[in-house]
């Protein structure tokens, strides 16, 4: 249980006694909310005991009378929304004019509570006070956990693009000043290195867009029935002429036709980061068999490959975002680390998941089941793009 600290500012005895009887034993519930919200009560008789309260240990909500002996709950108040103190506060009085409620509202008083009140009434307040209390420090959680996330990325993705820039920017110094000499040839690899490395950077900022897109819910996904089997076969004729050139042989083990309801750039997606994975991570010599089923309302598309595999730790980490192998085998093979966690991000789309089953030196095998979209689902996504 969750337990929130309520301090109760009232100089009559019987008052502050009622409310923490009141109280005592009470809890609730929030929508969205798991934990069960209980509360401790303390006291003040005077809004100096209660500021000397609030320095030492701030509450979660403040129950404040507005007439006190000496300092006055207004005046109380107004001290305390010039420093921002995380907490609400509910205004207990039975002088509530026009006037006192616009003063203590610019002070920062979020209810009020008139006196005299029931304890249905009291609860209700509190109730009212706590989810305002608890969505706000929810919002303000994940407004900042977007902001580290957020650093963390930009952190990463500097990171990803600094050598392919630092080899970009050394490759053309060398060519500007001509320090490699007068051979042609030495030159033309040169701008082969630094195409290769152009390429490398276009692959990561479209695999950025993908995710990105598919994260912020943006993308307007465009539902209908799609043949799995025809979009495989593109990401195939896509990477075989690199295939053919290590002698890699593709095989696609599916029926006439694997249909499902689905968005085919997202199936576009998925297949084409897994084949060309398969064929970027083989050996020389190796083989990919690609295999398609359809079942039950499901679809699986299973790729294995003969090449350099991995362990089982490396293998745990590797479909969270800018999460690359890098190990001697794979020093020289370029990626951007986003295109497996965006094929799982897409396989959750579709209630589905992604997994890998891989040895080093034997090769790796990757399974991707969707649920194909049902009428109601396609319906509900249709509206939403609207």
């Amino acid at each position: 249980m969750k337990t929130l600290r309520i301090l109760v500012v009232e100089d009559e005895y019987g008052m502050r006694l009622a409310i923490a009887r009141a109280l005592r034993n009470y809890s609730l519930r929030l929508p969205d909310v798991e934990d069960e919200i209980g509360f401790t009560i303390d006291q003040a008789e005077g809004a100096e005991q209660a500021l000397a309260m609030i320095n030492e240990h701030s509450p979660d909500l403040l129950l404040l009378d507005y007439k006190l002996p000496g300092m006055s709950g207004l005046d109380l108040l107004g001290k305390l929304s010039s420093r921002q103190v995380d907490m609400l506060t509910i205004m207990i009085t039975a002088y509530a004019s026009i006037e006192t409620a616009v003063t203590a509202t610019k002070r920062g008083a979020f209810d009020f509570l008139a006196k005299p009140f029931t304890p249905v009434e009291l609860k209700e307040t509190i109730y009212k006070a706590t989810k305002h209390l608890v969505f706000i420090r929810e919002a303000h959680k994940l407004s900042e956990e977007k902001r580290k996330v957020r650093f963390q990325f930009i952190t990463v993705l500097a990171h990803e693009m600094k050598a392919p820039l630092a080899a970009l920017d050394g490759y053309l110094q060398i060519m500007k000043e001509r320090a490699a000499g007068d051979k042609p040839e030495v030159y033309d690899h040169m701008v082969e290195r630094c195409l290769t490395r152009v390429m490398g950077m276009r692959k990561m900022i479209a695999d950025l867009l993908d995710l990105t897109c598919i994260e912020s819910g943006e993308r307007n996904r465009e539902l209908a029935e799609v043949d799995v089997r025809e979009v495989a076969q593109a990401a195939i004729d896509t990477v075989m002429p690199e295939a053919m050139q290590r002698s890699i042989s593709i095989a696609l083990d599916a029926s006439a036709q694997v249909c499902m309801q689905a968005d085919r750039s997202e199936i576009e997606i998925i297949m084409n980061n897994l084949v060309t994975n398969a064929v970027k991570y083989n050996r020389d010599g190796g083989s990919v068999d690609v295999r398609l089923r359809a079942d039950d309302g499901k679809v699986t598309v299973s790729v294995r490959d003969t090449g350099i595999g991995m362990a089982r730790e490396e293998a745990e980490r590797l479909f969270k975002d800018f999460v690359r192998i890098k190990n001697e085998k794979t020093r020289n093979i370029l990626g951007s680390g986003l295109g497996l966690s965006t094929v799982k991000k897409i396989a959750l789309l579709y209630g589905g998941e992604v997994t890998v089953e891989s040895e080093p030196d034997a090769g790796s095998t990757f399974t991707v089941t969707l649920n194909t979209i049902t009428s109601e689902e396609e319906t509900a996504v249709k509206n939403a793009a609207a």
